[in-house]
């Protein structure tokens, strides 16, 4: 159990299609975010814990080797602990801090072993300024979700995109993802100065890029990165539930109530639910960091020069990449945060069935 911060790294998803071109002079583009977030930064400072992928660890501020007095959110984790035993037993600050850390770590890693799709870890964060303990999720997988037999797979369009527009409609809510209309958003406000039409977007290029005629013929436009979608990633192709195979359904049936069951979660109580502001209470400086999210549902085959262009900025300073913040001001919060993470969890494995699902073909 590791009482020290991990080296900040990048684990790709199960089939990543990571942002690794060489992008333009004018690449440096911030996408929207969708009430995401980055990477917690890594140092000796007592702040906060950085837990590397499926481990849980508590900050820094305690060493193992020194005999100093337990931190607040040892104490606070202490009286779970101590609850969920039911039994007296004394401990020494140093055999306190290291039972204290393996039970929680346990408990952690025990719900969020199933998951594969992504690569998830725990930071326990010391409050400061009087505010209390708060525990972050953070996604460390970066570049294109594995979409399976969505993208790959011989069956029927109208089944292909009925899943794709069902991930997209709900995965968000539990990571940092961004999709299509992100991306082509975000190139159309740096290229085109938002415009969404070929016409205007030449005119775009003309007065605020100064392009020549001939540059201007080996731009991309509106009507060609659109033209690029597969149909699969069109909504308007998307089957209606009646007339998906019933294994199909019942697969988008688990996702939709297990999002469900997410979204109707109090904020306070919700390890997945994010804000900016308490956030940046308990990571200064997070703010530096790219807007963008470091999961895209878009496929890199198609979208390699657009994709590599957003990322930049986050290549170089870091994503957003936290799936949610939960202060905890009193003890009974830790178990609406298991709840809540044992909410998500069974979310994520829908949506992971979902990608590994390959209906037959009628």
């Amino acid at each position: 159990m590791a009482t020290r911060p991990a080296s900040p790294s990048f684990p790709a998803a199960p089939r990543p299609s990571p942002f690794t071109r060489e992008s333009s002079p004018k690449s440096l583009i911030r996408a929207k975010r969708r009430s995401r977030f980055s990477p917690l930064s890594v140092s000796g400072s007592p702040r906060s814990a950085d837990l590397a992928g499926r481990s849980v660890a508590l900050s820094v501020d305690i060493p193992a080797t020194f005999d100093q007095p337990l931190s607040n959110h040892h104490k606070l984790m202490g009286r779970w602990v101590a609850a969920r035993e039911g039994t007296t037993r004394r401990y020494t600050r140093v055999g306190a801090r290291k039972r204290i850390e393996d039970v929680f770590n346990a408990a952690v890693l025990e719900i969020l072993a199933p998951i594969e799709l992504v690569d998830l870890r725990v930071a326990v964060l010391a409050g400061e300024n009087d505010n209390p303990p708060a525990i972050a999720l953070v996604c460390e997988s970066l570049g294109q979700l594995d979409l399976g037999w969505i993208e790959t797979g011989d069956a029927p369009v109208p089944w292909r995109a009925a899943a794709y527009a069902a991930l997209g409609e709900t995965l968000g809510t539990a990571l940092p993802v961004f999709g299509y209309q992100d991306l082509f958003d975000e190139i159309s406000m740096y290229y085109w100065d938002g415009e969404i039409d070929d016409e205007s977007a030449r005119q775009s290029l003309t007065a605020y890029h100064g392009l020549s005629a001939e540059e201007l013929a080996e731009q991309t436009l509106p009507s060609e990165m659109n033209a690029r979608r597969p149909d699969w990633m069109i909504g308007t192709n998307a089957a209606k539930a009646a007339s998906l195979p019933k294994t199909l359904r019942a697969a988008l049936r688990r996702l939709r109530d297990g999002h469900k069951a997410l979204d109707r979660l109090a904020s306070e109580r919700n390890a997945w639910h994010f804000d900016t502001d308490i956030l940046y209470e308990y990571v200064p400086g997070i703010e530096e960091c790219s807007s963008l999210p470091p999961l895209t549902l878009v496929p890199f085959e198609q979208f390699a020069r657009e994709l590599d262009d957003v990322a930049r900025h986050g290549m170089e300073m870091g994503f957003m990449d936290v799936c949610g913040i939960c202060p905890l001001p009193e003890v009974s919060r830790i178990d609406d945060w298991f709840e809540s993470l044992r909410l998500g969890v069974q979310f994520l494995l829908a949506a992971q069935h979902l990608v590994r699902f390959d209906p037959p073909n009628p």
